[in-house]
C-alpha cells in the first residue's frame, strides 16, 4: 500500500511525496490506520523503523481535519521525549510533514533559554515536543496549559525511565484530561516498561516489530577482537578506508570520548564529540556539522545515543561496547534506518569478552567475528601516522634493512 491510498490530507500526501515517502515501513503499516482510528496504541519498535513518522503522519492528520472545523484551540498534542536532542529531531519531523497545512508545533527543552519557547507559545501552538524538565517549569509557571490536550504521546518510554522520569511521567498525567488518546512507543519492553504504558493505555493495539530481533534487519553486525590500547589504531585505518562514509563512534565516557578525539587529531582526522560535559549551543553545532558531513566522524557517550536521528550514518563503531546489553540496540540503531543498509561494527577487547557475551544474549544470536591474522593486525599498529607511535615503525623498518644488507668483502691487497 502507497501512502497516496491513505485516507489521509492531501496537503500531507504532498509532503510526503516531497520527502520521498512512498511506502510505510511495518511499524508504519501496522499503527497509522489505529491512530486515525482514535485508538491508543502501544508500539515495541526497534530504533530507525520509522516510528515518528509512524505517530507524526497520523496525529497532523487528525489534529488538521479538526482545526479546520473547530479553528485553533490550545495545545492539542504533547509529544515526551528523554533527550534534547530527539526533541528538536521530532519537531523538524513534523514542520515537514506538516509544511502544508496550518499546523504548529514546538520544541521545549532545556539548555536554552527560555523566553523564545514562552513567546512561541503565545502566538499559539497546536503541538509541543518537550523533556520533562523544561515542560514542568513551564507548565509550574502557568505557561503551558494541558487542559485542551486531546494526545499524548511517550516516545522512547524506555530511555525516560533509565534516566529517571518515571513520576514525571505520572506526575504529567495529572495535568492531562481523562479522555484522551495516548500512544506509547518504545525500543524495549520489560517489566516496569509494561506497569507505565498499561496505566496510561485504555485497551490499547499493541504492535510488535521484529519480537525476536531488537535490532534492525537492515543491520549487518561484526565484532573485531582488538587489545583495548591499540582500537585507536583500528579507528584510524577504518575512516582512512572509508574517506566518504558518516561514521558514528561510541565510547563509554566524556573522558574516553575526548582521549579518542584526540588520538584521532594526532593523525589527521578530523572528528567532533558529543557528550553530556558539551552545552545545548555546542551540541547543536555538533548536530549540524555531522548531519551536513561537514565532518564525518561524530565520537558520542551512550548519553547522546537516543538524541541522534541523522540520515545516512554509514558505520557505527562500539569502541567501547556498552555496560548495558540494551544500549547496543540503541546504539547500533543509528544506522540501518528505514529502508537503508548500515553496518555496526565492535571493538572487543579481551577484558570485555563478558561483556559481549550478555549483548549476543539479549539479542538471542552471536555476532559475527571479523578475523584479523596476525600480520593485519601487526601492519595496523605499524604503519599509523600517530608520531607517538612511529618508533614501531622506524623499528621494523631498521630490523628489515639489517636482515637485508650485505657483508662487505675485504679487498686483497
Amino acid at each position: 500500500m502507497k501512502f497516496s491510498q491513505y485516507n489521509i490530507a492531501d496537503e500531507i500526501k504532498q509532503s510526503l511525496d516531497e520527502l520521498g515517502f512512498k511506502r510505510p515501513t511495518d511499524i508504519q503499516f501496522k499503527a497509522i490506520p489505529s491512530i486515525l482510528k482514535i485508538e491508543d496504541v502501544l508500539a515495541i519498535a526497534q530504533t530507525g523503523t520509522g516510528k515518528t513518522a509512524a505517530f507524526a503522519i497520523p496525529v497532523i492528520n487528525l489534529l488538521f481535519r479538526r482545526k479546520k472545523i473547530s479553528g485553533p484551540d490550545g495545545i492539542k498534542c504533547v509529544v515526551m521525549v528523554p533527550t534534547h536532542e530527539l526533541a528538536i529531531q521530532i519537531t523538524e519531523v513534523f514542520d515537514l510533514i506538516a509544511k502544508h497545512t496550518n499546523i504548529v508545533t514546538l520544541g521545549i527543552y532545556g539548555g536554552v533559554d527560555q523566553a523564545p519557547q514562552i513567546a512561541n507559545l503565545k502566538e499559539g501552538v497546536d503541538i509541543i515536543v518537550a523533556t520533562p524538565g523544561r515542560l514542568f517549569d513551564l507548565v509550574s509557571q502557568k505557561h503551558i496549559k494541558l487542559r485542551s490536550v486531546d494526545i499524548l504521546i511517550l516516545d522512547e518510554a524506555d530511555h525516560m525511565l533509565d534516566m529517571g522520569f518515571y513520576d514525571d511521567i505520572k506526575e504529567l498525567i495529572t495535568y492531562l484530561p481523562q479522555h484522551r488518546q495516548t500512544l506509547f512507543f518504545s525500543a524495549t519492553i520489560n517489566e516496569e516498561i509494561k506497569d507505565l504504558a498499561y496505566s496510561l493505555v485504555k485497551n490499547a493495539i499493541r504492535i510488535q516489530i521484529s519480537p525476536k530481533d531488537p535490532v534492525s534487519k537492515n543491520v549487518d553486525h561484526a565484532v573485531m577482537f582488538v587489545a583495548m590500547d591499540d582500537k585507536r589504531f583500528f579507528l584510524e585505518r577504518m575512516v582512512n578506508e572509508n574517506p566518504e562514509s558518516k561514521i558514528l563512534v561510541f565510547v563509554r565516557t566524556r573522558v574516553r570520548a575526548e582521549r579518542v578525539h584526540d588520538a584521532m587529531k594526532r593523525v589527521n582526522i578530523e572528528t567532533i564529540t558529543m557528550h553530556g560535559g558539551i552545552d545545548q549551543q555546542d551540541r547543536l553545532a555538533v548536530m549540524s556539522k555531522f548531519r551536513t558531513g561537514e565532518i564525518k566522524v561524530l565520537i558520542a557517550t551512550d548519553v547522546s545515543a537516543r538524541g541522534i536521528d541523522i540520515a545516512n550514518v554509514d558505520y557505527v563503531v562500539n569502541y567501547d561496547l556498552p555496560d548495558v546489553p540494551e544500549n547496543y540496540v540503541h546504539r547500533v540503531g543509528r544506522t540501518g534506518r528505514g529502508n537503508q543498509k548500515g553496518h555496526a561494527v565492535s571493538f572487543c577487547a579481551p577484558e570485555e569478552k563478558p561483556i559481549l557475551k550478555e549483548i549476543e544474549t539479549f539479542l538471542d544470536k552471536p555476532i559475527k567475528v571479523l578475523e584479523v591474522k596476525k600480520d593485519d593486525y601487526a601492519q595496523t599498529l605499524l604503519y599509523t601516522e600517530d608520531t607517538t607511535d612511529n618508533w614501531k615503525l622506524l623499528m621494523r623498518e631498521a630490523a628489515t634493512e639489517e636482515k637485508t644488507r650485505k657483508p662487505k668483502k675485504n679487498k686483497k691487497k
